[in-house]
């Protein structure tokens, strides 16, 4: 009977089975490895960078306000019984705005009346003694200095009359004054008091804007009230009217606001046609305008942040490559920001897509295939009419 017999395989045997499989093992490896895929070239949009003229002007909000506002009040303490007139309406000088209670100043007139009767009894009976008394010095029947004492009663009689008639003619006055009346004709724009409110002489009881000229009053900033004028030009929207005006700088004030730190201005109109009381107008100030001069100016998304600092991305057409540029931005005009510095006429700018390029980055100038507006051509470089920064087109040729 036959055995099978374990098979134990030679080292050098076991060499020879190895060779094909780490073959095997290495030919698959091999068709494996791949190479690296290589970055894609992105297509951007650029902006030709031109000076143009700067349409904008620095428009502020204004109201407009009458040139002198009156402060009118009793001229004595009391207690308002009526109030003759509202918000709004206007008045003629001599018209009735307010009473007081004149029971008290008229029962001192009385009094005062009274001691102006009874200076007169008093200067009357002294005139008669000292007309007496003439006749008897004249008869020598008494002496000089008698007669000189009955002169003295006189004139202090005439004068104790004087101030008793003195007194009532104040009293008087301060009877009347308890009438409130417009001494100019305007429009009350404001009412301080309201019947059975007892009230110090003098403080406001009702404010009237004298019919005449009127001001436009606007705030400007103190990096700026050194630019205005006395008697520049100021250009003025009426919003509701949706009609424009024009008028000139009267007045600068001297010292800033104590709470918003700037400075009030004042406008006053032209021309007869007088915009309504507090309604809101749109100033332009000829000073502190720009109109006319040339600046770069930028889509927003054109812009990025570099640290602390603005930048663009500017085409370098050559090797059409991308670099960063940093800028300074002047002002913002819409959707679009004017350039201090940083930039040249004539640079190629990324104006779309710039938050996905690195520097020195290859990438194509992007071809829009709509048909374009019809009335505009752009050919090559050149700038728009309008001369601000406008796409650019550029040949694609190697």
């Amino acid at each position: 009977m036959l055995h099978a017999m374990p098979f134990t395989p030679t080292p050098h045997l076991k060499n020879l089975l190895a060779a094909p499989v780490l073959a095997a093992l290495l030919t698959v490896s091999g068709c494996s490895k791949t190479e690296s895929p290589q970055e894609p070239i992105r297509a951007v949009k650029v902006m030709a960078v031109s000076a143009s003229a700067f349409g904008a002007e620095r428009e502020f909000a204004a109201e407009v306000r009458p040139r002198i506002e009156s402060r009118l009040g009793f001229r004595v303490a009391g207690k308002v019984v009526r109030r003759e007139v509202e918000v709004g309406q206007h008045v003629k000088a001599g018209q009735m705005l307010a009473q007081l209670d004149p029971q008290d100043f008229q029962l001192a007139a009385e009094a005062a009346r009274a001691q102006v009767a009874s200076a007169t009894t008093n200067r009357d009976l002294a005139a008669a003694d000292y007309k007496r008394y003439l006749v008897l010095k004249d008869q020598n029947f008494i002496s000089g200095a008698e007669l000189e004492r009955r002169q003295s009663t006189l004139q202090a009689a005439q004068a104790q009359l004087e101030q008793a008639q003195a007194q009532l003619t104040s009293q008087g006055n301060q009877a009347r004054y308890t009438t409130l009346v417009a001494d100019v004709s305007g429009v009350v724009t404001a009412v301080e008091a309201e019947p059975g409110q007892v009230v110090s002489s003098g403080s406001t009881i009702v404010r009237i804007a004298q019919d005449g000229p009127r001001d436009v009053v606007f705030s400007v900033p103190e990096d700026r009230v050194s630019a205005l004028r006395p008697s520049s030009k100021v250009a003025v929207r009426i919003w509701a009217e949706n009609s424009t005006t024009t008028g000139k700088v009267r007045e600068v004030a001297a010292s800033a606001d104590p709470v918003t730190r700037t400075f009030l201005v004042k406008v006053a109109l032209d021309g007869a046609v007088q915009p309504s009381l507090g309604s809101t107008v749109y100033v332009s100030p000829a000073d502190l305008g720009h109109a006319g001069t040339p600046v770069m100016k930028l889509p927003t998304s054109a812009l990025r942040q570099e640290g602390q600092a603005t930048a663009v991305w500017v085409l370098d057409k050559p090797s059409m490559t991308v670099k960063s540029q940093k800028i300074e931005i002047a002002t913002a005009h819409g959707n679009e920001a004017v350039i201090a510095s940083g930039l040249q006429p004539g640079v190629l700018v990324v104006s779309a897509g710039v938050h996905v390029l690195s520097p020195g980055q290859k990438v194509t100038i992007y071809q829009d295939k709509l048909p374009a507006v019809a009335g505009t051509v752009m050919k090559g470089l050149e700038p728009a009419p309008s001369g601000t920064a406008q796409a650019a087109t550029l040949p694609t040729g190697k």
